[in-house]
């Protein structure tokens, strides 16, 4: 049996460079503009989270925005309501993902649908027959249900109207999807009529999957490891594994020994690692704590050296960053966190606090750095206040 080739040793700057030219975010719009850049980022990235916090623009918009500088909340709301070229389902979390992988996610919605969700117990037969009997009528909110009886919360994420808890149920078993959004204000549609589907698309494989979640990764991140591939998903770890060994028998896949990493194991396509010409140095980017390149804290911090906290729910007297702290990447170091809030009333971007980390320590390139990330958030500030 030959002998497996050794890593290829490689430190932190060439990895960040790798990763953020996978990420898109060492060129100035790489999407275009428009619905469509909305489509090809959420394609290329492979999905973008949903959240509710609101203090600065909910972070989907906000992820947008980063990668499509001349990005609009209407782009998003075509993409999903008219062109349907993006759908909201579960990934790590709650996201847009490319309306095309929707065969992916198939099996878990036929698993939901047959065996229920825990988190939706309390969801009886007769909640079920009544969503269905309105939704039949047409698209719908929860705010067009008037008859719901209010019931006692069992956790705290979830809702007192049982209607909301069996469209949510509905939702993940596939049988209807968000056709459109008005702030967090949600409308549900029957799957097979928001599509228009004559007939259902099929459910992938397991082995599609596996694939789909390794390429994914490669695409989104150039050097991918088994944590960073699996995100949340412990149980796909042994099957992703396989298929990277085939892989790197195959040579189609390089072993990465990267800089402070340990035992850790990565991989990256060669081709990635051929590729050469670096990103544009004068780019500055506000993130999101919930944008690809942070939400994976662990690999960020190992990339970077720097180890972001979100730490809404951390007591206010423990916050180091603030309550909703936004990294700052100047070129290819992240260098300051910012805790902003945007005042909607007063029509202003408030600075609630500006902490220097990574290269920002330094006090000799603070001046610079300080201009920079200035400028961009005029920009921001612009963002968060249109529309």
């Amino acid at each position: 049996m030959p002998r497996a080739a050794e890593p290829l040793s490689l430190n932190n700057a060439a990895a960040r460079h790798i990763w953020l030219r996978a990420q898109r975010l060492d060129t100035q719009a790489p999407f275009g503009e428009g619905a469509s850049a909305v489509a090809a980022a959420v394609d290329h990235l492979g999905y973008v989270q949903i959240d509710t916090i609101n203090v600065i623009e909910r972070c989907h918009h906000h992820i947008l925005f980063t990668r499509i500088p001349d990005y609009r909340r209407a782009d998003l709301k075509q993409a999903q309501s008219q062109d349907k070229s993006v759908f909201e389902y579960w990934t790590h979390a709650l996201s847009y993902v490319p309306s095309k992988d929707i065969g992916i996610f198939l099996p878990a919605m036929k698993a939901h649908k047959r065996d229920g969700h825990k988190w939706f117990s309390s969801v009886t037969p007769a909640d079920t027959r009544k969503i269905m009997r309105l939704l039949r009528e047409g698209p719908l909110t929860i705010r067009d249900i008037e008859d719901d009886v209010l019931t006692e919360k069992e956790h705290l994420w979830q809702s007192r109207k049982p209607s909301k808890r069996a469209l949510q149920l509905a939702f993940y078993g596939g049988v209807v999807t968000i056709s459109e959004r008005a702030g967090m204000l949600k409308t549900y549609e029957l799957m097979s009529r928001h599509f228009g589907w004559d007939k259902p698309p099929k459910p992938a494989p397991a082995s599609a999957r596996t694939t789909y979640l390794i390429d994914r990764a490669l695409r989104s991140q150039g050097i991918v490891s088994l944590d960073s591939i699996c995100h949340l998903d412990a149980p796909s770890k042994k099957a992703v594994r396989s298929l990277i060994e085939a892989r790197v028998r195959r040579k189609e896949l390089v072993r990465i020994a990267l800089d402070g990493a340990g035992k850790q194991e990565h991989w990256a396509r060669p081709e990635v690692l051929e590729a050469t010409g670096e990103g544009d140095p004068s780019l500055v980017h506000i993130l999101s704590p919930f944008d690809p390149l942070i939400i994976q804290r662990k690999r960020t911090e190992l990339f970077f050296r720097y180890g972001h906290r979100f730490e809404a729910y951390v007591p206010k007297e423990k916050r180091l960053f603030g309550y909703f702290a936004l990294p700052v990447l100047v070129g290819d170091d992240i260098v300051a966190a910012l805790d902003l809030k945007t005042d909607r009333q007063n029509k202003k971007l408030l600075m609630q606090k500006w902490s220097w980390v990574g290269n920002g320590k330094k006090p000799a390139s603070r001046k610079e750095l300080k201009r920079r990330i200035e400028e961009e958030l005029d920009r921001f500030e612009r963002f968060q206040l249109a529309e």
